[in-house]
């Protein structure tokens, strides 16, 4: 019977590189972990912070540091920090030098809710917490409080960030009652009735164009109303 040596070369290469690899990875996962390195995603206004997500480690999993690699179980240390209210994602490896790696996205919020209860509405129209570290500087929303209402405000925030005028002007909405809406500006006096969420971008550009013009006149503190319900036109009440 004819050998092929060729073959036997090949089978031979084939377990040792499997061998070598096997080993590798045993030596690998015997590693433990030489620290821990937390990193924030985007907004940088730390609603949790790098001690608070230490702490929810340590009380699910003990000390990390020095822990052998093997009985790390990644993604439920994910769902450990995802947990928390403050976070809306984490992702958690390990680097090739042994540390531990979580990055974090925090939840962020939009509008802040003055009612019977207090809390933030997020840019996922969800209510969020306040948190002990950092206080949003975002619009307040005032009065009649309900579900209805509180998913048309989203609806008018997500409209508010999009324009940069309005987002550094707008500093809080009133809900007089369900499609009767309210905005209250930073620097003037008058409020600006914005009626139900229909039309915005309509009622905001006949907002922009009078509040140009009156801003150029110099008029705008004569103002004590001005109504964006009516089609077409705006409607102003003076002091």
């Amino acid at each position: 019977m004819r050998i092929n040596m060729n073959f036997i070369k090949l089978t031979g290469l084939i377990g040792a590189i499997m061998g070598l690899y096997a080993f590798s990875n045993h030596r690998s996962m015997q590693k433990k972990v030489a620290g821990i390195n937390i990193e924030f995603v985007g907004d940088q206004n730390l609603y949790i912070t790098q001690g608070v997500v230490n702490k929810l480690l340590i009380q699910n999993y003990g000390p990390l540091n020095n822990v052998p690699k093997e009985k790390l179980v990644l993604n439920t240390m994910e769902e450990v920090i995802e947990a928390n209210e403050m976070v809306k994602s984490a992702q958690v490896y390990l680097t090739v030098n042994g540390e531990l790696m979580s990055k974090i996205t925090q939840r962020k919020p939009i509008g802040r809710i003055e009612g019977s209860s207090k809390f933030y509405l997020d840019d996922e129209g969800k209510s969020m917490p306040f948190s002990r570290s950092h206080s949003a500087r975002v619009p307040i929303i005032t009065g009649n409080i309900t579900g209805k209402s509180l998913e048309d405000v989203y609806e008018i925030l997500k409209f508010i960030n999009k324009d940069d005028f309005l987002r550094k002007n707008v500093i809080g909405i009133h809900i007089a009652e369900e499609e009767n809406y309210q905005l209250k500006f930073r620097m003037e006096h008058f409020v600006v009735n914005l009626g139900g969420i229909d039309n915005l971008e309509s009622k905001f550009r006949k907002f922009k164009a009078f509040y140009s013009k009156a801003d150029k006149d110099k008029t705008l503190n004569d103002y004590a109303m001005v109504n964006l319900e009516f089609n077409n036109q705006v409607v102003c009440t003076k002091i």
